[in-house]
Parts: structure tokens; sequence; C-alpha cells
């Protein structure tokens, strides 16, 4: 399969650059690197409800983006692994790292005068919950779980309710992913989208979603959101 050529993002400076007012980003895998974590509350649901043997974290990692419940029907696991599932992810969220650069970036687009939000495969309140914890929340003026939009990524509910809720439209947003069903959902919504690779994700398979932006690192974000024009 061919890989899209990656996109250079242009520079700050560069007129040509559409000014954005408003950034959504997935959570896991983007803001939070949150995997280990999830294979240990995966694994103990799986000994939990479906009994021995290995649980197949490394299948289920490749549908992260969608609801758990879409998951575990796509995956043909019981829908009550989710209970034991999130029980152990409230319980083990002290673990959950804030990927390098994160922080500095969200800083930056504050300043900038961007408007953030989160739009995650998680439910809201415990997205929420753990963003709280990590002295997060505060950065983003909406925080969307699956479970509160009628149907999740790749719908594009989940994106277009974030852009109602920013009061921003589709042309002046972009959505930052690490899975095909990011780009899906945000392109459905006619919203750029920005491909995150920081948390060395399934490449190639991202890449031939065709996103429109391709990062290596948080910061190079900053090249595709100059700052808000004041009115």
């Amino acid at each position: 399969m061919a890989v899209p050529l990656v996109k250079r993002p242009a520079a700050v400076t560069d007129t040509s650059v559409p000014v954005r007012h408003a950034v959504i980003f997935d959570l896991d895998g983007v803001v939070v690197d949150s995997f280990a974590v999830m294979s240990e509350a995966f694994a103990i649901a799986y000994a939990e409800v479906v009994g021995d043997g290995p649980a197949p974290f490394e299948e289920y990692r490749r549908h992260l983006g969608r609801y758990f419940p879409d998951i575990m029907r796509i995956m043909d696991l019981p829908l009550e692994m989710q209970e034991p599932f999130v029980r152990e992810s409230y319980r083990l969220a002290d673990q959950v790292q804030v990927f390098d650069g994160i922080v500095e970036l969200l800083l930056t687009l504050r300043v900038r005068g961007l408007r953030l939000a989160i739009a995650t495969g998680k439910s809201g309140p415990r997205a929420r919950s753990l963003l709280d914890r990590l002295g997060l929340l505060p950065f983003f003026a909406q925080v969307i779980g699956s479970d509160e939009v009628a149907r999740p990524k790749p719908a594009p509910d989940i994106v277009r309710h974030a852009l109602s809720l920013l009061d921003v439209p589709a042309e002046r947003a972009i959505m930052v992913g690490d899975a095909p069903t990011d780009v899906a959902s945000a392109r459905g919504a006619g919203v750029a989208t920005a491909a995150a690779l920081w948390a060395g994700p399934e490449e190639a398979e991202l890449l031939a979603a065709g996103p429109d932006v391709v990062l290596r690192r948080p910061v190079e974000l900053l090249a595709c959101c100059p700052s808000v024009p004041r009115r």
C-alpha cells in the first residue's frame, strides 16, 4: 500500500495558513499516554468476564477512538467487560502520563486565542475526571464523550457537537487524532485533520486515512494555528 507523503506544516508567518479558531483533540494517544493503564484494565476485565487466556489488547488498541461497547461488538467480546474495565481505569488513573510537549502546546494555543475541546471515545465523565486529575481540564472549553452523542466515532456527530458548543464553523477548526476513526469523524463534519504520530500508532493505516497534516511532535501543530485576529 502506498503511504501518502508527509505534509510539512506551513510556517506561522505564511499568510496562506487558514486562521483556525478552534482545535479539537482526541484524548488517548494524543493528549495522554494511557496505553499501559488500558492494557492492565483490559486484562483484568477479560480475566473476570471471559476467563483464562491472553487478553487480545493489541486488537483492542487497533480500534481505539471508538466507544468501548462498539469495540466489544466488533471483537465479539461480552459487553459485561465494560464495568470492570471502567472500574480499573479509574483505579489506575494516577498512572496515566501527559505526553511531552502537550502542556506547552495547550498554553500556546490558548495564548493565541484558540478555543480547545476534547472529543474522545471515552465516556464524558471518565474523560473529565482524568483531565481534572492531571490538571488539564481548565485548558478545554468543552470535553465531549462518546456517550454524549447519538453516534460515536467514526460518525461525525461528536465533532459537530464540539463545533456547536464552541460556536466555531467547521472551516475554522482542526482535529488532532491518532486513529483513522478520528480522521473519518472530522472529515464527515467538514473539519481539517491532523494525524498525531507521537504515540506510535499504526502509522501506515493512519496515513492511508488521508489526514490533511501529519505531526510527529505536538509543537508542530502550532504552524497550523496562528494567532486568532482580535476583533
